[in-house]
């Protein structure tokens, strides 16, 4: 048997599988955000802790034998965010989570300071990567910053808790700006650069590789062995890809979580940071990935279902599985700045369009599409990166909507395919890490593809008034940003 624990933004997600890597079953605990500040998100990082601890809490209660049987553990989570501890190993301030937008001009002062910082890390600096977060520490938080022992991601800091390890994957390492990423080490230019040091970093390993032992209290309490391994595991992008048997040069998906992801498998380090295309890491050794980032997919719906006070589900019935055609109404999703194409953390959402005979059916179907136009973004960055994407597997949160599915193949251009599993990628492919450090197998035999469910291919007549509609919808955001 085998553990995959998801460190998301909104909840922590277990999953148990078994020898023939079959889900078993999951657990879940929510999770909350703080926004004390405009454009600032932070959370708790003994939250991640408790949620996940609770998650086994109730695997081991509900499926004890199984649990009994466990022989390695992955860990999979939320990228770039900054969680600082002191000395005791103990958090100094809440963690500033990758959708935080305050260090703007940290950004400029790191690409100032570090003219080589493209061709190393491979990757614009960005407010939501973890480097430009310690430059606004040291500036407005000099006295926390003197304390800084160790930087830790949030599923590094899980694994510390879990095992007494200090220990990050490349994957989740790449995404701080202070990895080597064609090399696959820490650079100790990038870290100078943010007045950091390599004895600030906890020691690196690849994600299928054994990191550390599970605890023996823990161990004890939950039924378990006493030499259960826990893998170096991975972000969750690379996480979902590896659950999604997306391993292959060229292999690629459409994540429509939280954030949305279009990824796509490198057999090398092939960065594109002028179209603010992510250059990563991937879980496997010798493996990269590129990466085009939204920073609010599935997040627009949960908050257009907030503000009118309706479930999503019930916001999507009365639109049934397929529209025939674009909203008259346009919405740009950047409820929390974008990243690709546009690197713009102070950029806003918008609803345009607007008339006094405007339905909320319409509205809820702008939100929809506009994130379907933003992953047309991303995808068309990959594509001028190096070769076109042909087909994606779809999931996320995102992905149980058929509707939303029709609507991306239609705006895309290309098949978009519904897969098992597809809304516990992450924490699945995490599971498959810690089966790979437990066994020694071949990944190739591990992370195999899921079935797929359903597929949907773009309707000629839908797709070309979508292109129109997307045409019109990229003038938005320029006009927008004048304002």
């Amino acid at each position: 048997m085998y553990l995959g624990m998801d460190i998301g933004t909104s909840g922590v997600k277990a999953v148990l599988t078994n020898a023939s890597g079959a889900i078993v079953a999951t657990a879940a605990r929510e999770l909350v955000l703080s926004h004390p500040a405009p454009l600032w998100s932070e959370q708790d990082p003994d939250a991640w802790v408790d949620a996940a601890i609770g998650a086994v809490d109730d695997l081991a209660a509900s499926h004890p034998r199984e649990v009994a049987q466990l022989r390695g553990i992955g860990l999979s989570g939320q990228m770039h965010g900054a969680t600082l501890l002191g000395t005791d190993g103990r958090p100094l301030r809440p963690a500033i989570l990758w959708n935080d937008g305050r260090s703007h001009a940290e950004c400029i002062e790191l690409e100032r300071r570090c003219p080589s910082l493209h061709a190393i890390a491979g990757n614009l600096a960005m407010p939501g990567f973890t480097a430009p977060k310690l430059l606004w520490v040291a500036r407005h938080e000099p006295q926390i910053f003197e304390r800084v022992a160790k930087v830790l991601l949030p599923k590094a800091y899980v694994r510390y808790r879990l095992t007494g390890e200090m220990v990050e994957d490349m994957s989740d390492a790449a995404g701080t700006l202070w990895l080597d990423v064609g090399q696959r080490r820490w650079s100790a230019l990038l870290l100078h650069a943010t007045g950091l040091d390599l004895h600030h970093m906890p020691r690196l390993v690849e994600g299928s590789e054994v990191s550390a032992i599970l605890a023996p209290e823990l161990a004890q309490r939950w039924g378990m062995a006493k030499d259960v391994v826990v893998a170096g595991g991975a972000g969750d992008c690379a996480a979902s890809a590896i659950g999604l048997g997306a391993i292959a040069p060229g292999d690629a998906f459409l994540s429509l979580g939280t954030s949305g992801v279009v990824f796509r498998v490198t057999d090398r380090f092939a960065p594109a940071p002028a179209s603010a295309v992510h250059a990563f890491c991937h879980a496997l050794p010798g493996m990269w990935h590129q990466m085009g980032v939204m920073l609010s997919a599935a997040a627009s719906l949960a908050w257009l279902s907030g503000v009118m006070e309706t479930p999503a589900a019930a916001l999507l019935a009365p639109l049934g599985e397929r529209v025939d055609g674009p909203s008259p109404v346009k919405f740009l999703p950047y409820l929390d700045g974008e990243r690709t194409p546009h690197n713009d953390a102070a950029a806003s959402g918008a609803f345009v369009g607007l008339r006094g005979a405007t339905g909320r059916g319409q509205i809820v179907q702008a939100v929809l599409e506009g994130v379907a136009f933003a992953a047309r973004d991303n995808l068309a960055a990959l594509s001028a990166a190096s070769a076109p994407i042909a087909e994606v597997d779809l999931v996320g949160g995102g992905s149980r909507s058929p509707l939303w599915a029709q609507i991306c193949a239609d705006v895309l251009g290309i098949p978009v395919h519904r897969v098992e599993e597809g809304e516990v990628g992450a924490a699945l492919g995490a599971a498959r890490l810690g089966r790979l450090a437990a066994t020694g197998e071949v990944p190739a035999e591990v992370c195999t593809r899921p079935r797929r469910l359903a597929s949907f291919v773009p309707r000629a007549a839908t797709a070309s008034a979508y292109d129109d509609a997307y045409r019109r919808w990229r003038d938005l955001y320029p006009a927008l940003k004048e304002l």
